[in-house]
C-alpha cells in the first residue's frame, strides 16, 4: 500500500509539470521566439513523461495488489469466522445473503481498496499541488477558483448522505434476489411436485423488480447531482477566464501563465466533479463494509475454554442435572429441569412430538448450544470444560437427512477422518451394508457424487452416513429420526447397520416408530420440553400413558392387518 502511494505521490507530483512546460513554451520560446529552447523543452518533457509512466505502472500495480491480497485475507477470515460461529446463527442467517455478502459484497469492497481509494488520494495530492502552483501564478485568480470548492463539497455531501442509504437498500436487495434463487434451485422437486413454478416466478419478478426499483432510484440521484456539480464547475471557469483574460491584455499576467493556470484549473475541477464518482464507489464499498462487519463482529459465544480439558476417548457417560434451555430470542424454554443419566453402553431413546424438545437434548450434548441452567456432563467433566473439537470428533451423528457433499463416496466416507485407508474405508462400508451398492455404480468407491447426494436414494445416502459414521468410531453416537424416511426394507438393512454402530457405544436414538425403540435401556417421552414418562418399553406399555397409546395405535393396526390376512375368506 505504501509503495503504491507513494509511486502515486510521485505521479501527481510529475502531473502539474505539464502546465509549467507549455508556460515555458508560450512565455520563453514562442514569444520571445527563442527557438534552441524548444528541443531542450520537448527532450526535458519526454523524460519526465517516461518517470511519469513507470510511476503510474507501479502505482497501479501495487494498489491492485494491495485490494486483491487485503480482500484475499478478508474471504479468508470472513469464511473461518462462518466456520467458527455458533449454531444458532444459522437459524436464522439465509443462505442466498450469506453468498452474497462473500462475492458481491466482498468485491465491492476490493474495488475500493484497488481504485477508489487510489482516486482519492490522487485527488487530495493533485489538488494541493495544483493550488500551490496557482498561487505561484497568480493569487488573485487562485482566490477566485477556491470560491468553487465549498458549493461543490456542498452538492457532494448531500450527495453521499442521499445515495449511500440507496446502495445499502440495493445490497439488501441483491441478497434477498440471491436468497430467492438458492432456495428455488434447493426446493426444485417441492415447485415442480406442487405445479408452483408460475408463483416462483412471481416471486423472483418481485424481487427482482425492486432491485431494479432501487438502482433508479440510485440513478436518479446520480442524474440529478453531477450536472449540478458540472455546471458550478462551468461557471467558476467562466469567472476564471473573464478575470484572466483582463489581467494578460493589462500586462498584469502573462499569455502562458494564464494558459498554465487554466490548464491547473481542469485539473482540480476533473478531480471535484468525479468526486461525486468517488463517492459513489466509497458508499458502495461503505454498504459491502458494513454488511462484512456484521459477520466478523458475530460474537461466538460458544467457545473452547483457554484451559479446556482434552481427552482423546471418551467413555461416553452422560449426565443431565436439572437442565433448562432457552433458545436465543424465544420466550418459551425448549427444556426445562431435564435430568437423567446414560450409562457408558446403554441405549437411550427419545420420544415425542414436533416440538417437545428430543433434538435440542442431542445438541446440548454436542455443545451445539450452551444450557441457561442446570448442568450437562460426560465422564463427570461439564460438556463446557471440554476442547471442543475433541469433544465433537467423539460424537457421532446419524441424521434423517444427512449431507453428503460433491465429491467421490471414497471422501465422504472418509470425511470425518480423512487419514484412514482404503480397507478402512471398504470395511466401515461393509459395516454399514453399504459396499453391496457402491460396487454397483460406475466408478465404485470412486464415484462423484451430485450436489447433496444426487443420484442416490434415501436409504444408499443413510447407509454411507452410517459407515461416515462409523470409520470416526465415536464413544458416543445420536440417531436422529434416521430411518422414518425409508421403506421397510431399507429400514431393515439401515437398523441391521445400526446395530453395528452401536456395539460398546452410548446411543441416542430420536424416533416416532416405537419399532426402533424397543431395545433401548431407557426411553423418555417428552412433552413441552418435560420429561412426561421414562422407562423401558415393557415398563411404559404397562404403564397407561402416552408411549401406550402411541403403541396402541402402531400396533394394534399392525395386529388387526396380520388377522384380516390370516382370514382372507371373510375380506374382499
Amino acid at each position: 500500500m505504501f509503495g503504491s502511494l507513494l509511486f502515486l505521490i510521485l505521479s501527481s507530483a510529475i502531473t502539474i509539470v505539464y502546465p509549467i512546460v507549455l508556460q515555458l513554451t508560450i512565455d520563453q520560446a514562442i514569444i520571445r521566439r527563442n527557438i534552441s529552447l524548444i528541443p531542450i523543452l520537448s527532450i526535458g518533457f519526454v523524460l519526465i513523461m517516461a518517470v511519469k509512466g513507470f510511476s503510474s505502472y507501479y502505482s497501479q500495480y501495487w494498489g491492485d495488489m494491495f485490494g486483491v491480497s487485503s480482500v484475499f485475507h478478508l474471504r479468508e477470515a470472513l469464511y473461518k469466522k462462518l466456520q467458527y460461529l455458533p449454531y444458532h446463527y444459522y437459524d436464522s442467517a439465509k443462505t442466498g445473503d450469506l453468498m452474497s455478502r462473500l462475492t458481491a459484497d466482498v468485491e465491492g469492497f476490493r474495488f475500493f481498496l484497488s481504485a477508489g481509494f487510489t482516486q482519492l488520494v490522487n485527488f487530495v495530492v493533485l489538488v494541493g499541488f495544483s493550488i500551490a502552483l496557482m498561487f505561484y501564478y497568480s493569487w488573485e485568480l487562485a482566490l477566485v477558483t477556491l470560491a468553487m470548492p465549498p458549493f461543490l463539497c456542498v452538492s457532494v455531501f448531500r450527495f453521499d448522505r442521499r445515495v449511500h442509504p440507496a446502495f445499502r437498500k440495493i445490497r439488501l436487495s441483491l441478497a434477498s434476489m440471491n436468497t430467492r434463487v438458492q432456495e428455488n434451485i434447493s426446493g426444485m422437486n417441492t415447485i415442480k411436485s406442487l405445479g408452483r413454478e408460475n408463483f416462483e416466478i412471481n416471486r423472483f419478478s418481485e424481487s427482482n423488480q425492486t432491485y431494479r426499483t432501487r438502482n433508479l432510484v440510485t440513478a436518479d440521484i446520480w442524474a440529478k447531482y453531477f450536472p449540478l456539480m458540472e455546471l458550478i464547475g462551468n461557471i467558476s471557469t467562466v469567472f476564471i477566464l473573464a478575470l484572466g483574460g483582463y489581467f494578460v491584455i493589462s500586462g498584469h499576467l502573462a499569455p502562458g501563465a494564464l494558459v498554465a493556470f487554466f490548464s491547473l484549473v481542469w485539473y482540480i475541477m476533473d478531480p471535484l466533479m468525479s468526486l461525486g464518482f468517488m463517492i459513489n464507489t466509497f458508499s458502495q464499498s461503505k454498504a459491502s463494509g458494513e454488511r462484512l462487519l456484521q459477520i466478523l463482529d458475530e460474537k461466538s459465544d460458544i467457545a473452547t475454554p483457554k484451559d479446556a480439558f482434552q481427552k482423546e476417548r471418551l467413555d461416553g457417560d452422560v449426565v443431565f442435572q436439572k437442565v433448562s434451555l432457552l433458545y436465543p430470542n424465544e420466550k418459551v424454554p425448549a427444556l426445562e429441569q431435564i435430568s437423567f443419566e446414560a450409562k457408558p453402553g446403554n441405549v437411550i431413546g427419545l420420544m415425542g412430538a414436533t416440538g417437545s424438545g428430543k433434538s435440542s437434548i442431542t445438541q446440548l450434548i454436542g455443545r451445539f448450544y450452551d444450557v441457561t441452567g442446570g448442568e450437562v456432563r460426560i465422564d463427570g467433566c461439564p460438556v463446557k470444560s471440554y476442547d471442543l473439537k475433541s469433544l465433537r470428533k467423539n460424537i457421532g451423528y446419524v441424521l434423517q437427512e444427512n449431507f453428503l457433499f460433491s465429491s467421490t463416496i471414497r471422501d465422504n466416507i472418509a470425511y470425518g477422518n480423512p487419514k484412514a485407508t482404503m480397507e478402512e474405508v471398504v470395511q466401515a462400508a461393509k459395516r454399514a451394508e453399504a459396499d453391496e451398492f457402491i460396487r454397483t455404480l460406475p466408478n465404485g468407491y470412486d464415484t462423484v457424487l451430485g450436489e447433496r447426494g444426487m443420484g442416490l436414494s434415501g436409504g444408499q445416502k443413510q447407509r454411507i452416513s452410517i459407515a461416515r459414521a462409523l470409520l470416526v468410531n465415536p464413544s458416543i453416537l445420536i440417531l436422529d429420526d434416521a430411518t422414518s424416511a425409508v421403506d421397510m426394507r431399507t429400514e431393515g438393512l439401515i437398523q441391521k447397520a445400526f446395530k453395528e454402530l452401536m456395539k460398546g457405544r452410548t446411543t441416542f436414538i430420536i424416533a416416532h416408530r416405537i419399532s426402533s425403540l424397543q431395545m433401548a435401556d431407557q426411553i423418555l417421552v417428552l412433552e413441552h420440553g418435560r420429561i412426561k414418562e421414562r422407562g423401558n418399553h415393557d415398563e411404559l406399555v404397562r404403564h397407561d400413558g402416552v408411549y401406550r397409546r402411541i403403541y396402541d395405535i402402531q400396533f394394534k393396526d399392525r395386529d388387526l392387518i396380520k388377522q384380516q390376512v390370516a382370514r382372507p375368506g371373510r375380506n374382499r
